[in-house]
């Protein structure tokens, strides 16, 4: 007999964080197919990531709620994004990035993974672009 995957996947978000990520955020996972993976990001109030690189995938964001500021470097160049909710946002191979929760709430974003999270030494510290607490 094989072993299959079933046809079809659901997930719902945990109450509990799953795993911290590399840049120190909470991980729900939700969902991970062949071609990329599905998480739920959370960063308390008041929190700065640590800045990092991924090696090989590209993330793309889309924020739930709360606010916050993403900085991105790739290069020369660097820019930092305001997050809120219902925008998108790329991580794109190999940029540097870092990010923070400026409002009273925590930020939460979605983020899908292409190809699908191969595990913690896909992400790379760099030097922080804000202090980290």
């Amino acid at each position: 007999m094989t072993d299959r995957r079933a046809p079809f996947q659901a997930r719902v978000l945990p109450d509990a964080c799953d795993v911290l990520a590399p840049d120190g955020s909470e991980i729900r996972l939700l969902l991970s197919g062949g071609r990329g993976s599905m998480v739920h990001c959370r960063l308390p109030a008041g929190q700065t990531s640590r800045a990092v690189r991924h090696r090989a995938v590209e993330e793309l964001w889309y924020v739930l709620s709360g606010a916050g500021e993403l900085w991105r470097k790739a290069g020369a160049e660097e820019s930092v994004q305001a997050l809120r909710p219902g925008l998108s946002v790329d991580i794109p191979p190999g940029a540097h990035f870092q990010f923070r929760t400026t409002g009273p709430e925590a930020l939460c974003v979605l983020i899908v993974t292409l190809p699908p999270w191969p595990g913690p030494q896909e992400a790379v510290r760099v030097p922080d672009h804000w202090p980290v607490a």
